[in-house]
């Protein structure tokens, strides 16, 4: 089962999506959120993170079929509300720059954020996979 909020919107974080769009070990596990009828967001370092990782992996085509995929969603730009917020989850959370901008994101929009990362353990409003 999903575990989402209210608003049944989600974030997908970087590795989220990399496990899918690779077929990784936990892609199975994300094909729900993707496949489904949650609502995914995006924030723009999302597209960068996974963007980048598949340019260098996979190559231009599987990077733009990414692109292609991520406008389908919902996109939310970094802007100075979001930055301040994950200055301070960085600090609460001991969270990398990207990681509480993710977690910003999910947190400003009122959405549950999903990741394999295990530097969320135990970080509210996440789902761990």
């Amino acid at each position: 089962m999903i575990a989402t909020t209210a608003t049944d919107a989600v974030v997908l974080d970087s590795s989220g999506w990399l496990e899918y769009l690779t077929g990784d070990t936990k892609a199975d596990s994300f094909e729900p959120y993707l496949e489904g009828s949650v609502s995914v967001l995006i924030p723009t370092i999302v597209l960068y993170e996974v963007r980048k990782v598949l340019l260098v992996r996979e190559g231009k085509t599987s990077a733009d079929a990414f692109y292609s995929e991520a406008l389908k969603r919902i996109i939310v730009s970094f802007d100075e509300v979001l930055a301040l917020k994950a200055a301070e989850l960085s600090i609460i959370h001991k969270l990398s720059m990207a990681d509480a901008i993710i977690y910003a994101t999910a947190i400003h929009c009122g959405a549950q954020l999903v990741t394999s990362d295990s530097h969320f353990a135990n970080v509210p409003g996440v789902t761990l996979i």
